[in-house]
């Protein structure tokens, strides 16, 4: 058995890996095999064993099989900018048939897989394809995460009507309250539940340094099938 679901967010910066690894924690409690993918990263730091993402790491934390970080993130491209300007400031270029593979690798291993992408719905890897146009190949049913903040209301409606005119499934979505001062915090998650009509699988609170947190116990993944 392999169940593989596609993170995206509303935004940038909206915490799609703080969402996933509390999805991949809960996934492991449940007692399944987990592998976490980051297909395309942009932005990268030196680190002992060479240039990672920030992000991907901490996907290969969560992941509980044996993997090496290039499993984890074939698509490493090292400006933090919108990923088709960082491969073409490196004179590559993002390949579907890499990114296929390496999900299926991952998938033949684990039983669930979690794929966070990076940036918006639409993020563009290069001038006439965006990242989605892999996910649609893929048939992945989509994550929705939403920063909570003012607007959020706005992308969150327009990111979930352009998922569902791509012709896939939102299979729920998480709240992620990435200001702990925005005001009517209560009702925009009460109009986010009305309006996307998923299931909301949690709500992540503003906690200190959440990235080295168990966040497991804020979700809920039986909607997910397990």
């Amino acid at each position: 058995m392999n169940k593989s679901y596609f993170v995206t967010g509303t935004d940038t910066e909206v915490g799609k890996t703080v969402a996933s690894m509390a999805v991949m924690q809960a996934v492991s409690k449940a007692g399944y095999s987990v592998a976490g993918y980051k297909p395309v990263a942009a932005g990268s730091k030196e680190t002992e064993q060479g240039l990672m993402n920030s992000d991907a790491i901490r996907l290969r934390e969560c992941t509980t099989i044996e993997v090496s970080y290039e499993e984890v993130n074939p698509c490493l491209l090292q400006a933090p900018c919108s990923p088709h300007i960082a491969a073409g400031l490196e004179n590559t270029a993002v390949n579907f048939g890499v990114l296929s593979q390496g999900l299926k690798t991952l998938q033949s291993r684990s039983e669930f897989t979690l794929v966070e992408g990076a940036g918006g719905w639409r993020v563009p890897v290069s001038y006439d394809q965006t990242l989605a146009d892999w996910v649609i190949e893929e048939k992945l049913p989509v994550i929705l995460v939403v920063g909570i903040k003012l607007g959020c209301l706005n992308h969150a409606y327009l990111t979930a009507e352009a998922i569902r005119r791509d012709g896939l499934e939102i299979a729920g979505w998480i709240a992620n309250r990435i200001n702990p001062g925005t005001e009517h915090y209560g009702e925009i998650v009460k109009t986010l539940t009305h309006h996307l009509n998923v299931p909301k699988l949690g709500e992540i609170p503003y906690v200190p340094a959440v990235k080295s947190r168990d966040l497991s116990g804020y979700l809920d993944i039986s909607p997910l099938g397990l």
